[in-house]
């Protein structure tokens, strides 16, 4: 009798186990991606575009993404970015004499149209990341120092993805391969120096960072963004170090855009539209992470998202942007040219 009872018992655990199993992952079930190249045609061989219209978790979902072969030597993959002003993707578009790809990238400040994240065009540093963020509040004399991610394409078409310092004085970025976590201080400065001991506060003073703590960052293309998403192909959401997001807005759901590379040589983009209620709901950073890891990046990080986020393939709208009046205007965009 006790035996048929624990049977029944382990029997029962097991089917919920099983149910909670099911609907765990139903909930993060891939969704189907469907080729749309004819609709953006003519198209370079190596750039395929897709779409869904799967709902997400239950929730409506639209997005695009763009897969770009790295080592195919007839296509450009570059930047552009204003002085002072913002142009609109399409507006973009035109001026670079009508690339294949034309896609939003980095944050901005509207008050002055400038770059909030690095840029690298043509291997010279165009714009940079933004190190030191005054505190809000009392304490008016407190500072933040985070160091951003971006996303680079070197020239021998790899791509990488790394935490990155920049100084307008110097000519070089300096990379690093694991989140840093942003300084707080009354210095409104920031300098590798003072990166290596907050990072080992026990180190001497007297001696600057030893070379494996960080390496020069050679790319031809970059762009800055976050937070870090995806790396060595699991989710890793570094907005703690970084400081894009405060509060609960990390699990919010909004437009995005975001980017990753795969172990195979292919370069992801996407966008993901939002902010329609019942017809395009956005994304999580954690779900825009798992999508791009079903897509089979090893790394990824996301970009300006919200009224920004916007992606033309010749010319053409993918997602819907959700300002009311359009296409946002942005101080820079990411570029792929056929040659």
């Amino acid at each position: 009798m006790l035996k048929n009872k624990s049977s029944k018992i382990f029997a029962t655990a097991g089917f919920l186990l099983a149910v909670c199993f099911f609907v765990t992952t139903a909930s993060f079930a891939q969704v189907k991606w469907v080729n749309v190249d004819a609709d953006y045609a003519p198209l370079p061989a190596s750039v395929q575009v897709f779409k869904t219209t799967d709902s997400l978790d239950g929730k409506p979902f639209i997005a695009y993404y763009i897969k770009a072969k790295l080592k195919d030597k007839k296509l450009d993959f570059t930047t552009d970015t204003t002085l002072g002003r913002r142009l609109t993707p399409l507006q973009f578009y035109e001026k670079n004499e009508r690339p294949v790809v034309v896609v939003n990238c980095t944050f901005f400040s509207f008050e002055t149209n400038r770059n909030l994240n690095m840029v690298i065009k043509d291997g010279k540093l165009v714009s940079y990341n933004i190190h030191t963020i005054p505190i809000k509040g009392k304490d008016t004399f407190q500072y933040k120092h985070p160091v951003g991610s971006a996303i680079g394409i070197n020239k021998k078409r790899n791509a990488d993805i790394v935490w990155l310092f920049t100084d307008s004085l110097k000519r070089e970025s300096f990379a690093f391969q694991i989140p840093i976590v942003a300084a707080k201080d009354s210095i409104s400065g920031f300098d590798l120096n003072r990166i290596y001991h907050n990072t080992f506060p026990n180190s001497p003073e007297h001696y600057g960072p030893p070379r494996f703590f960080f390496n020069k960052w050679k790319m031809k293309t970059a762009i800055g963004g976050g937070p870090v998403l995806v790396q060595n192909g699991e989710v890793k959401i570094t907005n703690e170090e970084e400081l894009k997001f405060t509060g609960k807005a990390i699990s919010d759901k909004h437009p995005r855009t975001c980017m990753g590379y795969t172990n195979d040589g292919y370069l992801i983009i996407m966008a993901i539209q939002g902010r329609l209620t019942g017809i395009a709901e956005g994304a999580t950073l954690e779900q825009e992470a798992k999508l791009l890891i079903d897509l089979g990046c090893v790394e990824a990080l996301n970009l300006d998202g919200g009224g920004s986020s916007c992606m033309l393939v010749n010319g053409k709208e993918t997602i819907k942007p959700s300002d009311k009046t359009g296409e946002r205007p942005v101080p820079a965009v990411f570029l792929i040219k056929q040659k």
